[in-house]
């Protein structure tokens, strides 16, 4: 069984739609609580969680993939979604096997910043979803695709 390590954003929690979505599908999801009022101690336990646990995939949401680029994910490569990774400054450095995913119009994050992620870095752009929330049924498939695709 595959392990995804699911970093939620900044007003989800854990337990969500996406990283259920993802558990129905027969992934080992990890799924902690980063905290909203520290930066610091959600990239502590990201970090923690990758070295002990090893997960095949790192997927970060919103405020949850800002931290999720700010980890070293040991290999395992980035499905991020709509990362807020401007507004938390995160180091933009991944790698080129990241995934992007964000909707046509996002009003929470700018689809720009995400389209400008992946032609930064040479990741995949995904335009996927119809708001920040991405958990409309095409979002959640586009994630799940992106997965998939990042294993094979």
């Amino acid at each position: 069984m595959k392990t995804i390590l699911f970093l939620h954003g900044l007003n989800s929690r854990p337990g969500g739609s996406k990283p259920s979505y993802l558990e129905k599908l027969g992934y080992r999801v990890l799924n902690p609580l980063v905290p909203k009022n520290s930066w610091e101690d959600s990239v502590q336990i990201a970090q923690d969680l990758v070295n002990k646990e090893h997960p095949d995939v790192v997927v970060g949401s919103s405020r949850g993939g800002a931290v999720a680029m700010s980890i070293d994910t040991n290999g395992a490569p980035l499905i991020l979604i709509s990362p807020a990774w401007k507004r938390f400054n995160a180091p933009t450095d991944i790698s080129k096997s990241s995934v992007i995913i964000a909707p046509p119009d996002d009003k929470i994050v700018p689809t720009a910043d995400s389209i400008s992620l992946a032609n930064g870095c040479g990741g995949t752009f995904i335009r996927a979803g119809n708001d920040h929330r991405m958990s409309s049924p095409d979002a959640l498939e586009a994630m799940a695709d992106a997965i998939n695709w990042v294993l094979r």
